[in-house]
């Protein structure tokens, strides 16, 4: 502790992290865990976005946009695994303070660009299905670019708004956080100042960064959806569909634990859920997602394929 009466500065120099389990058994068994998931979200994310790069049939704006994401999931779960994988080992539970901050900043950083790629690639399926014939001008390299842009921008804003938001807190102890990563929702618990100016820019910035974006996807897929009714081939509509429902798939799943996440501030007894939602967050959801877009996809497939086996080379 570092007492700073009459000031506006935090007197916590650092917090305890109380992570997923506390028994030594128990922490062995979700090291290697652990260390499995994040080794095959690494070695998934990173094939797929290769497959993007050395593929020539993948050299389209949704793979375009699947490769960034593969960078994004490779960015999340590294903000938070490697930093817990240490302390499990050296059995260390704090985390400083500047650290804290940093992690939160980068969580928010990676996952509000994460809100914006899965909104560009929603249009890119609207455009792709419902305006076909304009589709390479409306999709062209420059707008895919800007889209990117624009979202890493945006993104960038919120999490650095939300930090510096965050210095203006005192905590005074208790330090203790019960999850495995910094973020908002216990750090407000912990500060004993008041959060609601806190948790009212965070309750705005959800609005614009989460809901918005959910509307927009939704709104685009209703007219997919429309759209491919009017297919009259049954194996048309399979093809159309077949393209989407990865998609969607990861929609569904990020949102859902998003929204369980972040809608129920002020809850002290959802903390043990709040890390198994967290953990879905940061883990599960990374490492599913190369599964889930390389399942039903044969192109991505084959290119994983001419990867693996070396006809095909990153020079």
């Amino acid at each position: 502790m570092e007492p700073e009466a009459g000031t506006n500065r935090t007197a916590v120099a650092e917090f305890i992290l109380l992570g997923l389990v506390q028994t030594e058994e128990m922490q062995s068994v979700v090291f290697v865990l652990l260390l499995f998931a994040y080794l095959v979200t690494i070695g998934g994310n990173l094939s797929i976005l290769a497959a993007v790069l050395v593929e020539p049939k993948l050299h389209t704006p949704m793979y375009f946009f699947l490769g960034n994401l593969s960078v994004l999931d490779v960015g999340c779960i590294t903000v938070t695994a490697p930093a817990m994988l240490g302390r499990l080992l050296s059995h260390k539970c704090t985390i400083s303070y500047d650290a804290c901050l940093s992690q939160l900043f980068f969580f928010h950083l990676l996952a509000g660009m994460d809100c914006f790629l899965l909104t560009a690639m929603a249009y890119d399926r609207f455009l792709a299905i419902c305006r076909p014939l304009t589709y390479s001008t409306r999709m062209s390299q420059t707008v895919q670019r800007m889209l990117v842009a624009v979202s890493w921008t945006c993104a960038f804003t919120n999490a650095l708004t939300h930090t510096i938001a965050l210095t203006t807190l005192n905590f005074c102890g208790p330090s203790v956080i019960n999850h495995f990563y910094c973020d908002l929702p216990q750090l407000f618990q912990l500060s004993c100042s008041s959060a609601q100016l806190n948790e009212l820019l965070l309750f705005v910035a959800a609005a614009f960064m989460a809901v918005a974006p959910l509307v927009l996807i939704s709104v685009s897929y209703a007219h997919v959806v429309a759209a491919v009714l009017q297919i009259r081939s049954a194996e048309g509509r399979k093809k159309a569909f077949s393209t989407c429902g990865s998609h969607l798939t990861v929609v569904g799943i990020f949102y859902g634990t998003g929204v369980f996440s972040y809608m129920r501030l002020g809850s002290v007894e959802s903390s043990d859920k709040d890390k198994g939602v967290g953990v879905f967050m940061t883990v599960i959801n990374p490492m599913l997602n190369p599964l889930i877009y390389s399942l039903r996809n044969t192109d991505v497939q084959g290119a994983l394929c001419q990867l693996l086996v070396g006809k095909r080379s990153l020079t």
